[in-house]
């Protein structure tokens, strides 16, 4: 659909630009990974992303890319017809990065905040478009070293992909409690599942948005913040989820980077399961005001799936975890559609055991030192049990 508008700024009328929003096949799958590059001696942050992205192959040069500090690679996917397909081509991608960075005597971490290195001590990658990023935001830029998970789910409108994005922000807190790996910064144990939420939270156009109701009305908020000068992009809108009108489709952007290959599948194969069956009216939702989703994110982000979700519809509080089972039974059937009925036992394991967070606190209490729990958890990376 492609649309034009008139926005009133001051006493002029601009023109704005239609946007069109890409057609895509429903449920299709795209995978963005942000992993760390670690010196393997110290196991501390290695801006190697130059050195690496230089010795790439052609065939994974899309497939590999920068992104905002020079010790820190993106590794995302193509469009994928489904979970099984898109895990395929990450394992491939991600043991070519492994296998390059080894060259370069650097190695990879998936976690969302690294647990002891100094955002000081970071180097930007050499992109305009970050210099510009890192000159507005000053301070609050050079701390954000951290890592996400964005998962692209295809759809097939932009009214599809707005009614998405209006439900499924209350399912958000819960991805977010699931997937939380960012306890500890700069040394310190900051109380917090996922203290990466919370750095990303200071950031403008971040986090938890309104709703939107209709693509007209996401169409004339972009136009607006366009001809006011606020962002260039519709990319420059950095919310918890986001349409994504180039690559048709409705991006969910909150969660952290749990510790396993297998649990970053099954998380991924969750949210299919939710954007489908929000799309196709498979399962009861729950409208609830921004307040009321803020706190929700609030609770996942200090006390992940032992924190408290508010359904306000029902005037209840329930644990995280047991909306999470709750949501999970209700949308078990969309898995058998989608073909990923296989990463239900892992997403039981990973609510009975606990996020990452929970996992890494465990490990340090048992091994002492924040060096041996990263190795730890990287000899388990590709473990499946």
């Amino acid at each position: 659909m492609s649309l034009i508008y008139q926005a009133s700024i001051g006493d002029g009328r601009f023109l704005t630009e239609a946007i069109h929003f890409k057609k895509s096949k429903n449920f299709t799958v795209g995978i963005e990974i942000e992993f760390q590059l670690l010196d393997p001696q110290n196991l501390g942050l290695y801006p190697k992303a130059v050195e690496i992205l230089s010795d790439l192959p052609k065939d994974f040069r899309a497939r590999i890319k920068p992104e905002f500090i020079q010790s820190m690679l993106e590794v995302n996917t193509a469009v994928c017809s489904n979970i099984k397909e898109a895990e395929h081509d990450l394992e491939h991608s991600i043991k070519m990065l492994e296998a390059v960075a080894s060259e370069k005597n650097c190695s990879i971490f998936a976690s969302s905040l690294h647990p002891f290195s100094s955002y000081q001590d970071q180097k930007l990658y050499p992109d305009p478009r970050y210099e510009k990023i890192l000159k507005e935001l000053q301070v609050i830029g050079e701390r954000l070293i951290t890592q996400g998970l964005h998962c692209h789910i295809g759809l097939d409108s932009g009214e599809t992909a707005i009614k998405v994005f209006d439900n499924i922000r209350a399912f958000l807190p819960m991805l977010l409690a699931l997937s939380a790996s960012s306890p500890f910064w700069k040394g310190k144990d900051t109380g917090f599942a996922s203290f990466r939420s919370k750095l990303f939270d200071a950031l403008p156009r971040s986090g938890i948005p309104d709703t939107l109701e209709s693509w007209d009305n996401y169409c004339q908020l972009v136009n607006l913040l366009k001809n006011c000068g606020i962002i260039s992009q519709p990319r420059d809108i950095w919310w918890d989820v986001r349409p994504s009108p180039d690559l048709g489709t409705i991006e969910v952007r909150i969660c952290d980077i749990p510790a396993r290959f297998n649990q970053i599948m099954a998380l991924c194969a969750l949210i299919q399961a939710l954007v489908a069956a929000i799309a196709t009216d498979s399962i009861s939702l729950f409208p609830m005001h921004i307040a009321v989703l803020l706190n929700n994110k609030w609770q996942a982000a200090r006390h992940g799936l032992e924190g408290v979700f508010v359904d306000q519809q029902r005037f209840e509080k329930k644990m995280m975890k047991t909306m999470l089972i709750r949501t999970i039974n209700a949308i078990e059937h969309i898995f058998d559609e989608l073909g990923s009925r296989h990463y239900l036992p892992v997403l039981e394991k990973m609510i009975y055991y606990g996020p990452t967070s929970e996992l890494f606190r465990k490990q340090l209490q048992k091994l002492g030192s924040l060096k041996k729990v990263i190795a730890s958890f990287q000899e388990k990376f590709w473990d499946n049990n």
